[in-house]
């Protein structure tokens, strides 16, 4: 074995190979004898296809190019397909936001009209021979107007129900007298405060509804066990666990089983379950706990573990009752799984290849004291089977601060943290205070904290890893993107721990967030910060961009030029303020990129950039990727 500087290992893990070995997916279905997957293709400029498998084991796509199914509703769309269990496929086109349909093999054709002012359709959910979707219209109105509607043949649209300013999830009664949906309102976050309504469907339309949660807990997604029994999510006990209610009972919920484990999660896009009902009474649930698990649970409350390679990301995309298509990431790759009759969990989509299980590093739970409370992260030490490093040099970390920020990571070794540790750079993925999979109460942590208990957190983990003598304090950097970008510039002027920071798409301006962002996020800094203009002096406080003097490490700018969510002008204004102090920078726009890189090109340039900036602050060459210059 031979001996070399940390960060500067030959790796055989390509920057591309990297990418690729983490496809992303978006929805699974049932399709007559076939399985259908939504895939992004970061070779086709990010495009959504929809693609199946042949019986000879060939994939090929049922969505061709250049059709992309990407619906905006939220501006994080999801549900941009859903399929028929005769084969007929539904997709939110991107470029137009209508529905389209086709067989395989046949051309789209429109089913929604053409119209001339912005209305976007998300959530496509096909159930009892109807097509449901959420609407989302933005007229005149500042605040854009959304209801559930029904889709028939051709191409009707029938208003289901409003009265909200946000839906999502509707789910149709077996027979069709019923509609179940989740709904919630400004300032409240799906993961804050939402209902479960159902209704009774008349004449094609929700005649009168009630609501079967409480409005004090984040319920999430009704499904149907029976006409007359509704099962959904709710964290009326700190922790998302799936109830059950009969229509003809009184509408008192009980607990399916009571875990210490969440099943549910941060609604951010549409069409994510947790869970699904199975003929004989029992679930089918992903349970999380830091890192995921799925379990069936039987009709007498026993949960028993399913063995899965995937233990992060973890949806349950459909059912028929007695199957089930998984979808999740496990240590190299991500992928789908058929779940079959007997339990067993068989691959779908192609197994991630190229690269050795020993070049991947294992994830090692770990969590440290911080001065709000625990503080969960997982830590990813540099791993190569052909290398390591001379006696007392201690590696340099990357600290991978997540989004959201009630997002989380599972402690999963993915191509892009395995490219950084064969190559001798160590990687810690914190779920700081405000994480999602821990439970309300830790995700509560950063109500009216943000910019402070994150900070405090990802400083109290770094700090731990090197308190433990796992890492060089002189080269701690920290990476996050959009909410998790804003942690790494707080964490920058607001700490001295990390000699470096990397942000993509990051908040720099939180006054500046509120007035240009979205609808759907338009009050969610009411709960992390507070609201305005009561507290706008927070805001000033909080917001990197207010002290330009404590920018003093070097800084990497990545950012997309058509992002809605963070748009440029905050990547702008902080190169701006690294630039008049005279602070090492480099700043690189991504044309045709959003909230959230897609392209393969942009992937790979971003992730050799990354490295390449790491080595040129910490000083260690970057074999087979191109040194960068700073500003």
């Amino acid at each position: 074995m031979s001996e070399l500087p940390y960060g500067s290992w030959p790796s055989p893990l390509t920057a591309a190979a990297a990418t690729a070995g983490s496809p992303r997916y978006e929805g699974a279905a049932f399709a007559g004898d076939e399985i259908w997957w939504g895939e992004s293709l970061p070779d086709e400029g990010g495009r959504t296809a929809v693609r199946r498998r042949g019986a000879d084991g060939a994939i090929e796509n049922v969505l061709p190019a250049p059709w992309n199914a990407r619906s905006r509703v939220h501006e994080y769309g999801g549900g941009s397909w859903a399929a028929t269990e005769d084969g007929r496929l539904f997709f939110v086109e991107k470029s137009d936001q209508r529905v389209w349909t086709l067989r395989p093999g046949e051309e789209p054709h429109a089913l929604t009209a053409a119209t001339d002012e912005d209305v976007r359709y998300g959530g496509l959910r096909w159930q009892e021979g109807m097509l449901l979707a959420v609407r989302e219209h933005h007229g005149d109105d500042p605040v854009p107007h959304r209801d559930i509607v029904s889709i028939d043949a051709e191409g009707a649209v029938t208003s289901l129900v409003g009265g909200s300013a946000f839906l999502a999830q509707p789910a149709l009664s077996p027979g069709g007298r019923h509609l179940a949906w989740v709904a919630w309102d400004h300032p409240d976050m799906p993961w804050d405060r939402t209902q479960v309504r159902v209704g009774r469907v008349e004449d094609g339309v929700v005649a009168e509804w009630t609501s079967v949660s409480s409005g004090e807990t984040a319920a999430l997604q009704p499904e149907w066990d029976s006409a007359d029994e509704l099962l959904f999510a709710d964290d009326a006990s700190g922790r998302w666990n799936v109830s059950r209610v009969r229509l003809d009972a009184g509408l008192d919920a009980d607990v399916v089983l009571a875990a210490d484990a969440d099943t549910g999660g941060p609604l951010w896009v549409l069409g994510l379950r947790w869970y699904a009902p199975r003929r004989d009474g029992g679930v089918l649930a992903v349970q999380t706990q830091g890192s995921d698990r799925l379990v069936a649970i039987d009709p007498d409350g026993t949960a028993s573990p399913i063995d899965l390679p995937a233990t992060t990301r973890l949806v349950v995309e459909a059912s028929d009752g007695v199957r089930a298509l998984v979808s999740g990431a496990g240590t190299g790759g991500s992928g789908i799984w058929l779940i079959g009759t007997d339990g067993a969990a068989q691959r779908i989509t192609p197994a991630p290849g190229g690269i050795a299980r020993e070049w991947y590093p294992a994830g090692r739970p770990v969590t440290f004291a911080g001065p709000h409370g625990e503080v969960h992260a997982f830590d990813f030490p540099p791993t190569n089977p052909e290398v390591t490093a001379s006696a007392g040099e201690l590696p340099p970390y990357v600290v991978f601060v997540h989004g959201g920020p009630t997002s989380h990571v599972g402690g999963v070794a993915d191509g892009k943290i395995a490219f950084f540790t064969s190559r001798g750079v160590g990687v810690l993925d914190v779920n700081y205070g405000g994480s999602s999979g821990y439970g309300r109460a830790y995700r509560e942590r950063l109500r009216g904290q943000w910019g402070i208990v994150d900070v405090d957190d990802v400083a109290a983990a770094a700090s731990g890893l090197v308190a433990e003598g796992r890492a060089d304090p002189q080269r701690l950097a920290i990476e996050g993107g959009s909410a998790g970008g804003w942690t790494v510039l707080a964490a920058l002027v607001g700490t001295d721990v990390f000699g470096a920071g990397i942000s993509r798409y990051g908040v720099g301006d939180a006054r500046a967030l509120a007035a240009d962002t979205h609808d759907f996020e338009a009050r969610y800094l009411d709960g992390l910060i507070g609201p305005l203009p009561e507290a706008e002096s927070l805001y000033l406080q909080r917001s990197p961009l207010s002290r330009p003097e404590r920018f003093r490490v070097p800084l990497l700018l990545l950012q997309g030029a058509e992002d809605a969510v963070v748009p440029p002008a905050q990547s702008d204004a902080i190169r701006a303020a690294l630039a008049a102090r005279g602070v090492p920078h480099a700043y690189v726009l991504y044309e045709g990129e959003g909230h959230g890189f897609r392209r393969g090109e942009t992937m790979v340039h971003a992730l050799e950039t990354e490295l390449a900036f790491l080595g040129q602050v910490f000083g260690f060459q970057t074999p087979g990727v191109e040194p960068i210059e700073l500003s």
